[in-house]
């Protein structure tokens, strides 16, 4: 039986280390070989790589992690992972903002529908409760993030799903950026962790 996305991560969170974290969802859930997965922290790992921002981003956007209120009739995911330094060390209280389109591919530009931001914990940890957003002329599905160590430069990235038709067809996918998925009773659970 799979698990509920409450389930993984609650146990997302209870691990103490992001070894421990990966040892869990490839026993938990169950190791996934078409994925390219999110890379094991080693030391001297790369920066994650930076991409634009595009065209609608808002500054600004409120504290906040759970989306769902926002697109009540979407299919639901939540998004996790940790923030960390080359050489492993989680960061603490760096910034993770998300935005991203909504159930139908459009972005609010007038509020903050599906955009908002959160501190990571003393582990590194950061999570989302959102929607998987829906395909708009000319773009994969995707997911904009900003990530921002204390006193560091901005990270500006997007994160993408793996096994989408348009990866290929869009100029920007980089499948360095694919999120690790995986299904539960009650939607998607993805992760990705970010070399800053």
């Amino acid at each position: 039986m799979k698990p509920t996305r409450r389930s993984v991560l609650a146990a997302f969170l209870a691990v103490p280390s992001i070894k421990a974290a990966s040892i869990f969802e490839a026993n938990a859930l169950g190791a996934q070989s078409d994925l390219v997965l999110t890379p094991a922290c080693q030391d001297a790992d790369e920066l994650t790589l930076s991409q634009t921002e595009g065209p609608y981003y808002k500054p600004s956007s409120p504290l906040k992690q759970d989306f769902a209120a926002d697109a009540p009739g979407a299919q639901r995911i939540t998004l996790a992972g940790f923030v960390l330094e080359t050489n492993c060390t989680p960061v603490n209280k760096a910034l993770v903002e998300l935005w991203h389109a909504d159930e139908h591919g459009s972005y609010d530009r007038d509020g903050y529908r599906l955009r908002g931001h959160q501190f990571t914990d003393a582990r590194g940890r950061w999570w989302f409760s959102t929607i998987i957003p829906s395909l708009y002329p000319g773009r994969t599905r995707h997911y904009h993030v900003k990530v921002q160590k204390p006193g560091g430069d901005v990270l500006t990235t997007q994160l993408y799903f793996p096994g989408e038709p348009m990866n290929q067809r869009d100029r920007i996918f980089d499948e360095h950026l694919l999120l690790r998925m995986s299904d539960t009773t009650d939607g998607k659970f993805a992760r990705f962790d970010f070399v800053v």
